[in-house]
């Protein structure tokens, strides 16, 4: 017979002890099991368009590109990602609704010129990250920062333009120094992007004055219109007249060459005739005047009288030359 060891004196009484040892070998696989899962977690993945920042107890050690890694995980080393690749968009002086329609913002898009008008210049900035660092973690709102940069950027540029400048062929140079001007002003800030472009969508004069300025624009081009025009004609007719002169000068120096060889050829003869006059006066004499004779008369009738005939009228005939001279 047993001895009743229990106090009470009753044995169904007695409490059973647990085991610890199984216990404590279950404990410790689940602790495992939670490492584990916890090593695991510190693998990630980074996409094709992005960058990855690893950092260890708030200090950044290193930067990877895409594919996947592995970092100790929380609260250890942590990761923040952002895409690198992509074309970040900003709209200034106006909003596009998801309907496809677009809000004006007065107060982002109103600026004074140069001139002392105002003017409505909505425009679009382009950004790029270049810097993953920089853009994550020394400015705590980029898009903000960088939409009032391009705010103030357009309206110094602006302030010095002249409206009819701005509204017309401005806009190319105004776009090219906002974006220089402000590139410049981020990298100071230290924002890590790069301005990829600052592109004017709508620039206009305030409605009220909207009709004028219009009018003012359609004389210009109206101006543009007809100096292009004088200028075709110009091109047209400098050519041709340039053309005609070139002729008049041909046939004026073939005259010219003409009439000096006919005095060379006179002058010839004349020395010819000379020393014919010098070897036999009056026979020269007599040529000449045949010679003279002849010309004057080659072209009309002849008449040859002799003076022996008597009883001759020498007017015979030109009694057709007196009818004719009378009609």
């Amino acid at each position: 017979m047993t001895q009743n060891k229990n106090p009470w004196g009753d044995e169904k009484l007695e409490l059973k002890l647990p085991n610890f040892r199984f216990k404590g070998t279950v404990v410790i696989a689940i602790l495992v099991l939670i490492l584990l899962v916890w090593l695991l977690s510190g693998i990630f993945i980074v996409k094709p368009n992005e960058q990855a920042v690893v950092k260890r107890f708030g200090q950044i050690i290193k930067i990877v590109g895409p594919g996947p890694h592995y970092h100790f995980p929380y609260p250890i080393e942590t990761i923040d990602k952002a895409e690198v690749t992509k074309v970040h968009r900003i709209e200034i002086g106006f909003r596009t609704m998801k309907s496809g329609t677009y809000r004006t913002v007065k107060e982002e898009s109103l600026m004074l010129t140069g001139d002392e008008n105002i003017v409505n210049i909505d425009f679009i900035v382009q950004y790029k990250i270049y810097d993953i660092a920089k853009y994550l973690y020394n400015v705590i709102d980029v898009p903000k920062t960088i939409k009032d940069a391009a705010e103030s950027t357009i309206r110094e540029v602006a302030g010095k333009e002249r409206i009819d400048e701005i509204l017309t062929t401005g806009k190319n140079r105004i776009q090219i120094e906002t974006q220089k001007i402000l590139q410049r002003l981020l990298d100071d800030y230290g924002v890590g992007v790069k301005i990829v472009a600052v592109q004017l969508q709508d620039v206009e004069p305030p409605s009220q004055v909207l009709k004028y300025f219009k009018d003012v624009a359609s004389a210009r081009e109206d101006k543009n219109r007809y100096i292009n025009e004088a200028e075709a004609y110009a091109n047209e007719i400098i050519p041709k007249a340039r053309a005609k002169a070139a002729s008049m000068i041909l046939r004026a120096e073939a005259y010219q060459k003409e009439k000096i060889e006919m005095a060379k050829g006179d002058a010839y003869r004349f020395l010819e005739t000379l020393k014919s006059y010098k070897l036999a006066p009056e026979i020269t004499r007599k040529r000449l005047y045949l010679d003279t004779i002849n010309k004057i008369f080659s072209k009309g009738e002849k008449y040859i009288f002799d003076s022996q005939i008597k009883n001759f009228s020498p007017f015979i005939g030109f009694e057709k030359f007196k009818e004719e001279g009378r009609k």
